[in-house]
Order: C-alpha cells, then sequence, then structure tokens
C-alpha cells in the first residue's frame, strides 16, 4: 500500500472510531510533497468533509508564529532577551509572588523577554492556585466583554495580567502559561503596530499564508470547521470562549499569541517549511539562519527540564517549541533535534531536521493536543522514510 493510502487508512479507523470528527495531515521533505491524506467531516450535521483548504483553529500552536516574530525583532536589535518585559508593558511593574498558601512577597525584578521564550517567567494561566486564579479573574473580564461585542486590546489585557502576582520568580521554575500571550504584547510595543500587523507584514504574507490570522472573514467562513468535543455519545460541537478567544467571526481587540490564531495546513507547511529551510522561503527570507538556530534549540538546565510534563519525556523546550533531545524515550518513532508543537483543539506540526520532513496534522476535537492518531501517523511515516 502507498503511504498516502497507509496514512488515510490510519485517519478513517480514528474518526469511525470517533476520535474527531474529521482529520487532515501534509507532509513534505526536501522540499517536495510527500503524503496528503483526510478522512471525515468539517461539519457532521451539514455533511461536509473535510478539506485541504479547511481552516482550522491553531490555539496553542500560535505559539511558534509568536517566537518567530520575537526572532525578527531580536536580530534587528530591536529587543533583547534580558530585556525586561516591564520595559513594555508598564502593568509588570513593581512584580509580586503569590505563594501556595496566599502569601505575597516582592520579587527583584520582572520577567526578562527570554523567560517569556521559555516558560519560566512566573506566569499562569488560569488554575486552582493563588496565581492562576489571579489570572483567571483577567481572563474572565475579558471574556464577558467579548461576549458583549467589545474586549480588552492586546496591550489592555496583558498589562492587566502583569499587573497579578506571579506563580514564582522569574527563571526559577517551568510553568506553561500566558507567557506567548505577553510576548505578543511586547512586540506590539516595540514594533510601534498591532501585533497581527506586524505578523502579517512580517511573516504571513511573505510566506503566502493567506488564511492565516486571528478571525476569518465572512466569505471564508463556510470553510471555518466545526470544533467538537468528545462526550459519553460520541462527539458534540463546542461553541465555548476558551483563553479570551473563540469568537473567530470578528476582527478580536485581543489579538492572542498563544491561542488567538487560525490556519490552514497549507499556510502552516509554509510557516514550518521557512524553518526547515533556514529561515528562507520561495526566495523570501523570513529569519536569518542564526535567529533559526537558536529559535529550534532548547534552553531549560537539566533542573527545569525535570519539570515538564510526563508527556514531554524525551524533549527539551525553548522558544515556545519542545526539541527532542533523548528520541529513545519518545512515545514515537522521532528524532533527535525535531521540534514543534500543538494546539488543544487539535493541531499538531514537526519538523525533523534529520530527515528533511515537516508534518502537519490537523483534526477538529478539544482537549487533542499529541494524540494517539498523530503518533500513529507519525510511525507509519518514519517506517516509510528515506533518507
Amino acid at each position: 500500500m502507498s503511504l498516502k493510502g497507509r496514512l488515510t487508512e490510519c485517519l478513517e479507523r480514528a474518526v469511525a472510531n470517533r476520535e474527531a470528527a474529521g482529520m487532515t495531515l501534509l507532509v513534505y521533505q526536501d522540499g517536495r510533497e510527500l503524503a496528503y491524506a483526510e478522512a471525515g467531516m468539517a461539519n457532521i450535521a451539514a455533511g461536509k468533509p473535510v478539506s485541504r483548504d479547511s481552516i482550522f483553529r491553531l490555539y496553542s500552536q500560535s505559539k511558534p508564529i509568536t517566537a518567530a516574530a520575537a526572532m525578527i525583532l531580536l536580530e534587528c536589535g530591536i529587543l533583547d532577551e534580558q530585556d525586561g518585559v516591564d520595559r513594555y508593558l508598564p502593568g509588570f511593574r513593581n512584580p509580586r509572588v503569590i505563594h501556595p498558601d496566599g502569601n505575597v512577597t516582592e520579587t527583584l525584578r520582572a520577567p526578562w523577554i527570554g523567560e517569556l521564550l521559555a516558560m519560566t517567567a512566573g506566569l499562569c494561566y488560569p488554575d486552582i492556585d493563588p496565581a492562576g486564579q489571579a489570572a483567571a479573574r483577567v481572563f474572565e473580564a475579558d471574556q464577558e466583554q467579548i461576549r458583549a461585542g467589545g474586549g480588552m486590546s492586546t496591550l489592555e489585557f496583558c498589562n492587566e495580567l502583569g499587573k497579578q502576582p506571579l506563580a514564582f520568580a522569574p527563571g526559577t521554575h517551568w510553568r506553561y502559561s500566558t507567557c506567548a500571550d505577553i510576548l505578543g504584547a511586547v512586540i506590539e510595543a516595540a514594533s510601534g503596530m498591532r501585533f497581527g500587523e506586524f505578523l502579517r507584514r512580517e511573516i504571513f504574507e511573505p510566506l503566502g499564508m493567506k488564511d492565516t490570522g486571528f478571525w476569518v472573514p465572512e466569505e471564508k467562513q463556510d470553510r471555518l470547521v466545526t470544533a467538537y468535543e468528545r462526550c459519553e455519545d460520541g462527539l458534540k460541537e463546542y461553541h465555548g470562549l476558551h483563553l479570551a478567544v473563540g469568537a473567530y467571526d470578528r476582527e478580536p481587540a485581543f489579538e492572542s499569541g498563544g491561542a488567538g490564531m487560525v490556519s490552514t495546513l497549507d499556510d502552516y507547511m509554509a510557516f514550518a517549511r521557512m524553518l526547515m529551510n533556514g529561515g528562507e522561503l520561495n526566495g523570501r527570507r523570513i529569519l536569518s539562519e542564526a535567529a533559526v538556530r537558536h529559535m529550534t534549540g532548547g534552553q531549560l538546565t537539566p533542573d527545569l527540564q525535570r519539570e515538564l510534563w510526563d508527556n514531554l519525556s524525551g524533549y527539551n523546550y525553548g522558544h515556545l517549541l519542545r526539541v527532542c533531545d533523548a528520541p529513545s524515550r519518545l512515545p514515537v518513532f522521532g528524532e533527535k533535534h525535531e521540534y514543534g508543537w500543538d494546539g488543544w483543539l487539535g493541531t499538531y506540526f514537526i519538523n525533523l531536521p534529520e530527515s528533511k520532513v515537516s508534518f502537519i496534522f490537523f483534526q477538529n476535537v478539544k482537549d487533542a493536543g499529541t494524540t494517539g492518531a498523530i503518533r500513529r501517523c507519525r510511525n507509519i511515516l518514519a517506517a516509510r522514510l528515506k533518507k
């Protein structure tokens, strides 16, 4: 059976098992398309199948694009990884730490930009501990405004987060958090243009990423897949606001660098191939080779690396990417130095520099990240690769 046939068969089994409503994947090797496969539905009720140009919600797969935007400003000498975030966002002045017992103490400095890239800034997503509850109040306030048709701007939202106490002193621990959102606001403040406009000018337009952004115009709404969540009866539609993201029918006030973007397989493949090519694609240079080397190398010390989630065994983390340093510990046929990330609503990408392979997988189900279907397809691909 051909590689495309084997991958399609795997997707069809996963859809039949209700692992997601629809699944699509695209593989390139050494500059040429190796395989495309699809199975299932973009919208079950309408009987509409997924297609190659379906638009998916990236959620955390937005983060690598935000990291690349930061690299552009770093290589131009506008940003410095040891700049304090408070240089750009006044909400981060006079930083404090709130401890698990609720006690609040001062800390020596605001997070550095490099700590935003490493997820060691002391920030957090909404959670049950005191710092997480403080962050939750900011998200809830913005979500109320979004439901009413408005919302805080990127700078307003991130300055509000900066006024909340940190979960720990910057640089002392690793915690997955709002770091990429704050980084997007820093980029906006440092560049003097809206974050989304910076991305459009510096990344999306040069790479031909015509369907990537923070919302979906009316003429493209029919290509936006319906999101689903798993339930006892299989799958049901999901229409929630999560992390102040979810109203894709209008340009958002808050452009979330950590969760807010939408894209297509071919658009995201252009971004992945640009990184694989050392910062250039089709004669357009987005990043220097030095910036790509820096972005795709892990940042964490061994002590901090031990704080990564169990499912990141075999990986380091840095510049908003997982980077493999121990392939034998991966639950998949992997390679040293592979890098990528995934998203809460079912998107995933990985670059494998040794094999010169870029692999993009999109599905429309929440709480997904790196799923069994992705691992199975990666193993099928790895077994067929000719290096």
